[in-house]
């Protein structure tokens, strides 16, 4: 059975502001949905509230996973259910290697699902992991090193997507993936994206350019303006708004 995030008139408030004002989407296993709009629309406020972010208060609606809402769920218990979130700035955790803290996750998501479970074991988890990098086309070596530290900004979004590969979520939330890369990182993140799509795996790509789509080719392009979803399409819309930038949507919403 096909799994979904069914996000249902999402209404979110930051410091008491209204960000999001009635969102709605549903991304499917087996699905590529791009998410685009201008800055301040609410993109990056829609990613962080799916995950359960406690500075982004949820004051109306519904977020389901598999028709469980996750909304009195902490972050670890989404992920454990299946949601995966690709930060836009990832965070640098000096001392940690990339290998242990995904071993680490790898056997959180195990434990989670049976208790008793006690962890994959070490070799059978670096078989699993070298088959995941050779997949990404990623050196070795790379999982010995600080998770983030010192990173270029493509290493840290190769590593984001190392983590999707080895967590396997049903659907993976990339938050503006393609920030700060320059086009042959962007080739080797998209290339990663691409390698693991297939029918287990819905992917919502939220970008502010079109570029990113050149490589990640969605099914379903949506625009957020204002805290909602204004407009939806296919691969088309997105080239509209490379060729028009986002003026006619302002127009078409009242909005100078």
């Amino acid at each position: 059975m096909t799994v979904a995030l069914e996000i249902r008139n999402l209404h979110v408030n930051v410091e008491d502001k209204p960000i999001l004002k009635g969102v709605n989407l549903t991304v499917r296993q087996g699905e590529t949905h791009a998410l685009m709009g201008p800055n301040g629309s609410g993109k990056s406020t829609l990613a962080y509230s799916l995950m359960g972010h406690p500075n982004y208060e949820v004051t109306g609606g519904q977020i389901l996973l598999d028709g469980v809402d996750l909304l009195e769920l902490e972050a670890d218990a989404r992920s454990h259910l299946g949601l995966f979130l690709a930060f836009q700035y990832p965070v640098a955790i000096p001392g940690v290697s990339l290998a242990n803290f995904l071993r680490h996750a790898v056997n959180a998501h195990r434990k989670a699902v049976d208790p008793d479970d006690g962890g994959m074991p070490i070799p059978e988890f670096r078989k699993m992991l070298k088959a995941k990098m050779d997949l990404l086309e990623m050196d070795h070596s790379f999982a010995g090193r600080y998770l983030n530290d010192g990173f270029s900004g493509g290493e840290k979004k190769r590593a984001e997507i190392l983590q999707l590969a080895t967590l396997e979520p049903k659907i993976a939330v990339l938050d503006e993936t393609d920030s700060g890369l320059d086009i042959d990182a962007l080739r080797i993140v998209s290339e990663g994206v691409n390698a693991l799509a297939g029918p287990d795996l819905g992917v919502l790509v939220i970008t502010h350019y079109q570029r990113i789509l050149n490589y990640v080719k969605p099914e379903y392009v949506h625009v957020m303006f204002d805290g909602q979803i204004a407009e939806s399409g296919g691969p088309e819309l997105a080239l509209r708004l490379e060729e028009q930038g986002y003026d006619w949507l302002r127009e078409k919403n009242g909005s100078s």
